[in-house]
């Protein structure tokens, strides 16, 4: 694992339903990306976009040809500065079905190599919009990648299954944003992540939007499940982190892990045979 290490720059901003202000914003990072050296630009939950329900209340007046023009000017500046981006947006489909809420990720040559579709929505979410059914890993520098948004972090199933895919890195998008005020979500969203890092051995980015008000902010997580760095709360803002494969972690699960997965829920080896073990209801 010596030598794989990707650089990332993490970014936020308040997303809102411009598409053109939110292009330019991304735009702006791309290049700020690009002076920093890094492998990779990941944002927000529907940076591009702007999220429905929140930004804007349906699709019925939305400007696809727009986000098309947008999105390729993107790709386009992805291309002259050798970038990786993954980008968050919506995915129109065929009437009358509901778009996607997804990922692209885009190669360094400016095209799509990918798209990711979130897999699980909240009730809000599947009135406007059509849960994705594929998991969408890659690799860059030799690090095994997958992307992952928001909502999803709430099935610990997801993440299992990517540690069975042998994935270094999550880059999960988060739109927790314009809240009226303070919610459980500054105490559980970074923790989650955190959990979902420790005991999978993931390296994490998570990019959230800080429109005011959001509850936590965005940041980078190490496979111990520490916060290596995060940015200020709603304050838009670009880190640098470096995954790398050849740093050692802290993972008393390493033994154990894999052993866990297949069904086998305790390690002492054989169940002890002692009547003292099998009456528990008596001292």
């Amino acid at each position: 694992m010596v030598g794989h290490v990707l650089k990332v720059a993490t970014c936020q901003f308040a997303v809102g339903c411009g598409i053109k202000r939110n292009s330019r914003v991304i735009c702006e990072y791309l290049h700020k990306a690009r002076k920093a050296r890094v492998d990779i630009v990941h944002f927000s939950e529907c940076a591009l976009s702007g999220y429905v329900g929140t930004d804007f209340p349906n699709f019925k007046w939305y400007d696809w040809d727009l986000l098309k023009e947008e999105t390729e000017k993107i790709m386009a500046l992805a291309a002259k500065l050798r970038l990786w981006v993954v980008l968050g947006s919506t995915h129109r489909l065929t009437e009358p079905n509901k778009p996607h809420n997804s990922l692209y990720l885009i190669g360094p040559d400016g095209r799509i190599v990918d798209r990711y579709d979130k897999r699980f929505g909240t009730p809000g979410d599947l009135k406007r919009l059509t849960p994705g059914d594929r998991f969408v890993n890659f690799a860059v520098n030799g690090v095994k990648c997958s992307l992952l948004i928001c909502f999803d972090l709430r099935f610990p199933e997801l993440y299992r299954e990517l540690y069975k895919q042998k994935v270094d890195c999550i880059f999960q998008s988060f739109y927790n944003a314009r809240q009226k005020g303070p919610s459980v979500h500054t105490q559980i969203m970074r923790q989650t992540m955190q959990c979902r890092a420790a005991t999978n051995h993931f390296w994490v980015s998570m990019s959230n939007s800080s429109g005011y008000y959001s509850p936590y902010p965005s940041c980078f997580i190490r496979p111990d499940g520490k916060i290596l760095r995060q940015l200020r709360m709603n304050r838009p803002g670009l880190m640098v982190n470096k995954v790398d494969l050849g740093r050692k972690s802290y993972d008393p699960m390493a033994d154990f892990r894999d052993m866990a997965i297949s069904g086998r829920l305790n390690n002492g080896g054989q169940v002890v045979d002692d009547p003292r073990s099998r009456k528990t209801t008596s001292l």
